[in-house]
């Protein structure tokens, strides 16, 4: 079975929970059939198919248990639950068990989080939150955005790693969309000031933990009046904290995450999309508006025809295919992560600028190697395409710095682009191959 992962689609915000409850860990699958009956009543169109371990298995009660019981190692035992359809979900269940104290640990993420724009939807993935915590008491749980999350520093809250682990959630640092607050910390707030939070859903459960919803939906959080009463909320509960103060801060999150329309450089909009979108969602407004902003600086590796050096070989047809030789050496080096390289197109170019970024080439291979044998392959095969794709024609140099590619009434010079393109990450979008390909096209006549 293929399980549907972020990474299979454009990466999109997600709805996150994190849940962790006290549980009896005596009679195991009584003590978590609660849990299972609400996963099942109420994940409205996420539901996990599919359960894996040691080996995955399509979901049923029966592989479930089954999973539980082969991962058990000791005073742990785990499972993933995850969906081979659209939405997508990364779902874990840990179970800590004696001689530690027994823990229930789940984290969900659904992607995309366009997903819970329906208010039934979300009901019902409140009615399951509600559900476990009135079953397994918690100290603190919480779904939201995780581009937000990630924005607000959570779980750290802008604490070092130490005193985060350390301290955990132990007063209101943040709001979610939704929230348990468990029996400590609405202690700590005063129960009656809990319990009269302007939200859109307050309720005390049974074991004295408060369950706050601010909102009917969670996919519409940075709309004004949601971001509103995520502020009325913290305020409330934070009266050392100013609403105006609070609002404010949601409101530059929201800004930040403001989808941007990308308006790239028109030779480097089929790279710069496939840049952007590996940066974490949270981040990707504000690439896109920095590359909307960036000018690549114009290809100079050229020559009027009237200005090329001349060949100067002995025997040009041995010189050719050593060129020929380099460029396939790049593809004996890469082809696997770069299948495209085979077929030697302005396409692969692109590929390859792509990949040489995604893998910080430069900065993660040793300089001796690159310049000694990258640089040359790489030149070698940017050439080949000039002229398998152009009508180019090499112009063999004794010196391999100086090979030329006549295109129309210019020679460009692959090996000089390419010792430029490796000198850094950056380096390879300001002097991409594929920018350099366009440029020789629009002059080839």
């Amino acid at each position: 079975m293929k399980v549907l992962e972020p990474r299979d689609l454009k990466e999109e915000d997600s709805l996150r929970l994190d849940f962790k409850g006290a549980f009896d860990s005596r009679a195991l699958e009584s003590e978590l059939e609660p849990f299972v009956q609400a996963l099942e009543e109420y994940a409205d169109g996420w539901m996990p198919d599919v359960v894996g371990g040691k080996r995955q298995r399509k979901y049923s009660r029966r592989s479930f248990w089954k999973t539980l019981e082969e991962q058990r190692d000791g005073n742990s035992t785990s499972i993933g639950l995850y969906r081979t359809q659209w939405p997508a979900l990364d779902m874990s269940l840990w179970l800590w068990l004696p001689p530690r104290t027994p823990e229930l640990d789940v984290a969900i993420k659904v992607e995309p989080l366009s997903f819970f724009t329906e208010t039934e939807r979300c009901r019902k993935f409140v009615e399951m939150v509600r559900a476990w915590a009135s079953r397994y008491p918690v100290s603190h749980a919480s779904a939201h955005s995780v581009a937000d999350r990630r924005l607000a520093d959570a779980p750290n809250f802008g604490r070092d790693m130490q005193t985060a682990i350390r301290d955990g959630f132990d007063k209101i640092y943040e709001v979610s969309w939704l929230n348990v607050f468990g029996p400590k910390l609405v202690e700590a707030v005063g129960r009656e000031r809990m319990l009269s939070t302007p939200a859109w859903r307050v309720e005390e459960l049974p074991n004295g933990s408060v369950l706050l919803v601010t909102w009917p939906t969670a996919a519409d959080f940075t709309s004004q009046e949601a971001r509103q009463a995520q502020a009325r909320a913290h305020a409330h509960l934070r009266p050392d904290l100013d609403f105006s103060t609070v609002l404010r801060t949601l409101q530059e999150r929201s800004a930040t995450l403001a989808p941007v329309q990308p308006r790239f450089p028109p030779d480097l909009a089929p790279l710069l999309s496939r840049v952007v979108d590996r940066f974490p969602f949270h981040e990707r407004p504000r690439k896109i508006a920095e590359f909307n902003a960036w000018q690549p600086p114009e290809p100079d590796e050229w020559l009027p025809l009237s200005d090329a050096l001349p060949p100067d070989v002995d025997d040009p047809e041995r010189v050719l295919s050593s060129y020929r030789l380099l460029a396939e050496h790049l593809v004996a080096m890469v082809h696997s992560d770069v299948p495209s390289l085979f077929k030697q197109t302005p396409e692969s170019l692109t590929d390859l600028d792509f990949y040489f970024w995604r893998e910080d080439f430069p900065n993660t291979r040793l300089r001796h190697v690159l310049d000694e044998h990258v640089v040359p392959a790489v030149g070698a095969y940017l050439g080949q395409v000039l002229v398998e794709h152009l009508g180019g024609q090499w112009l063999p140099r004794q010196k391999l710095g100086e090979a030329q590619v006549r295109v129309g009434q210019r020679v460009w010079w692959p090996m000089i682009r390419a010792r430029r393109y490796l000198r850094s990450r950056q380096s390879l979008l300001d002097f991409s191959l594929s920018h350099l390909f366009c440029s020789a096209e629009r002059h080839r006549s």
